[in-house]
């Protein structure tokens, strides 16, 4: 009915006459919560767009855009309409970041992030005080910047947020401590972006720091391509000399992890035969470097 005969209708009057106020209630509590008890809490809600349908995030994005202090609105980019002036999203919680204040809503933080959840419950949650107008409770978040918890902010409802290259690193280190591993892997598409013969270890490092496996098999398959210059890179030397003593310690395998990754992106460019000898030359330039530096995998 919402997609036809209710189309576009702000109000919709029932008039059937089977249809009472509580009868409907009824109804909506169990659309809502999937129970008809009374007292039930609904912490977590889960919505499934229909793929490539992107009219959700966009309508979501607008409660983030709504939930942004006044200060930095209009910094950021622009989104396909702007919030009303007076909207009313009836927000619920209200987190302090650096002196700026985000009006925001429980059921949305609570149901992504396990932080979050365990942060607004009364047993875990900081120091709490309610707004001075009469608004909701707020919380302060420290370590944070304004900026990095709008990036937050928007993929907590959207499940996207626009980030460049320079502020992924920052927005890492936070989506990794309050737990929200899409966000992660946002940030690790972002830096993906920027590899390099230059930064391309350094990225590495960080994807093995923040568990992040797809960027990390970009940067060996990356580093399989470039190894010739690689070999001559201090940094590079070093982090093979890190993987080879990290292994000894194990004292399971003979073998270098990063030394066998990049030698799989190495072999799994040959195709053709005038291929071949291009992939010989890669592998001799990285057993080279291992003879030199004292390791024999």
């Amino acid at each position: 009915m919402l997609d036809t005969k209710w189309k576009g209708k702000s109000v919709v009057v029932l008039r059937h006459p089977l249809i009472n106020p509580v009868a409907f209630g009824a109804l909506l509590q169990y659309l809502y919560t999937v129970v008809s008890k009374p007292g039930t809490c609904v912490k977590v809600l889960t919505i499934e767009p229909p793929p490539a349908d992107p009219r959700l995030r966009e309508d979501m994005a607008l409660l983030a855009d709504c939930a942004l202090p006044p200060e930095l609105r209009g910094d950021l980019w622009e989104l396909p309409f702007p919030c009303p002036d007076g909207f009313n999203s009836c927000p619920d919680v209200c987190f302090r970041v650096a002196g700026c204040s985000f009006l925001c809503h429980k059921a949305f933080f609570c149901g992504r992030s396990d932080y979050f959840r365990a942060l607004l419950d009364d047993h875990f949650r900081e120091s709490e005080e309610p707004e001075t107008s009469g608004g909701p409770p707020a919380i302060t978040l420290h370590g944070i910047s304004p900026d990095i918890f709008t990036h937050v902010l928007y993929y907590v409802y959207s499940d996207h947020t626009e980030l460049s290259p320079e502020a992924a690193y920052d927005v890492l280190s936070i989506a990794d401590m309050y737990l929200l591993p899409g966000l992660k892997r946002l940030c690790g598409r972002s830096l993906a972006q920027v590899l390099d013969e230059d930064s391309v270890v350094g990225v590495w490092r960080v994807a093995k720091l923040f568990r992040l496996a797809r960027l990390e098999d970009q940067c060996t398959e990356y580093m399989a391509k470039v190894i010739e210059k690689l070999v001559e890179r201090e940094d590079f030397v070093e982090a093979v000399k890190e993987e080879a003593a990290a292994v000894a310690a194990r004292q399971e395998t003979d073998s270098i992890p990063l030394v066998d990754d990049i030698r799989f992106h190495v072999a799994s460019t040959v195709q053709t035969y005038s291929a071949i000898e291009e992939a010989q030359q890669r592998l001799r330039a990285l057993e080279d470097l291992l003879v030199s530096i004292g390791l024999d995998c």
